[in-house]
């Protein structure tokens, strides 16, 4: 009697089927970045989500055998991930940021901000000798992410999401749904500041496009899948940073602060505007990607002729979201 050819989903368990997969992405050398940072993790992420399972399941499945089903539906997301350098928040239509999902897709940027774990801890010590922030705007919000974590972590704030794409504004739509904020966090679409005319703030928060010309032409295949107008920020990158932080002032209240990431461009951005006393935060990411600064400091330096300060802050180290 001719014995029955085996099934390949049986003779590979989840921890076979992410090391293979591992090792075929670093062969095809994709590029990280998009939640996760490597070969291993990616491969672990896709097959989470072939599985159906809670990624807080992955250690108790690994030496299980992979259901059929589970394999075919994995082996597909692999070899998509491979073939058209798509990121995999793109793949399976979701993203974190610390302990909160988001539904993606190419309509807007894949959340990776390290403002969101400056949120989880509240913004200290910065904002720990004052009120929490009753007024709270989120510039270039695009899926929501950072106004939602913002209403998450100060539960009687008002959020005001702003972006231009009314493409991104769909997808927080469906995010602030999904987490039922509707009656805190507001959508609107504008051109920075533009459509908010007098309202001001306590707490604006803001991660702009700042990839400059010669860095986009650079990018990866897996960073070209993401909207343009949510990366490119000019020739140097500064294009809507430079905006944001003259335009800041007006819109926020006395006492209030300003948080904007500018991605690794500590550097640039202290020669662009030598007069401002930048505060930094320490993130995961290192103490070169977040800028802090207070409407009064914004204030003393619009004349451009007081002396350049920098303010000191003590060194902490934070765990990436």
């Amino acid at each position: 009697m001719p014995r029955a050819t085996p099934n390949p989903a049986q003779q590979r368990t989840v921890r076979q089927l992410i090391a293979d997969a591992a090792r075929r992405f670093r062969n095809a050398r994709l590029a990280y970045g998009h939640g996760t940072l490597n070969a291993n993790d990616e491969a672990a992420w896709l097959t989470v989500h072939a599985l159906g399972c809670a990624f807080e399941e992955l250690p108790s499945r690994l030496d299980q055998p992979v259901p059929s089903v589970a394999h075919k539906k994995a082996l597909q997301l692999f070899e998509r991930r491979i073939a058209e350098r798509i990121p995999a928040a793109y793949l399976t239509r979701e993203a974190w940021l610390g302990e909160h999902r988001f539904h993606v897709d190419e309509r807007v940027i894949v959340p990776r901000s390290y403002i969101a774990e400056l949120l989880r801890d509240r913004l200290q010590p910065w904002l720990s000798s004052r009120r929490p922030p009753q007024k709270i705007l989120d510039l270039c919000t695009g899926s929501g992410c950072l106004a939602i974590v913002a209403a998450h972590s100060y539960a009687k704030a008002q959020v005001d999401a702003v972006d231009l794409s009314a493409a991104a504004l769909a997808v927080a739509k469906r995010n602030v749904r999904e987490h039922k904020l509707g009656d805190r966090v507001h959508l609107l679409r504008s051109d920075l500041f533009s459509a908010l005319e007098n309202r001001r703030y306590d707490l604006i928060l803001s991660n702009p496009p700042y990839v400059g010309v010669s860095a986009m032409r650079a990018l990866p295949a897996e960073f070209r899948h993401e909207p343009v107008m949510a990366l490119a920020g000019g020739h140097d990158g500064l294009d809507l940073v430079r905006r944001i932080l003259d335009e800041a002032p007006t819109h926020l209240n006395p006492g209030g602060w300003l948080v904007m990431e500018v991605g690794h461009y500590r550097p640039r951005v202290e020669r662009a505007f030598p007069r401002l006393p930048f505060i930094w935060a320490e993130t995961s990411g290192g103490d070169d990607c977040v800028l802090i600064l207070q409407r009064e400091a914004l204030l003393s330096a619009a004349t451009r002729v007081q002396p350049s300060t920098r303010a000191v802050v003590p060194r902490r180290r934070k765990t990436s979201p």
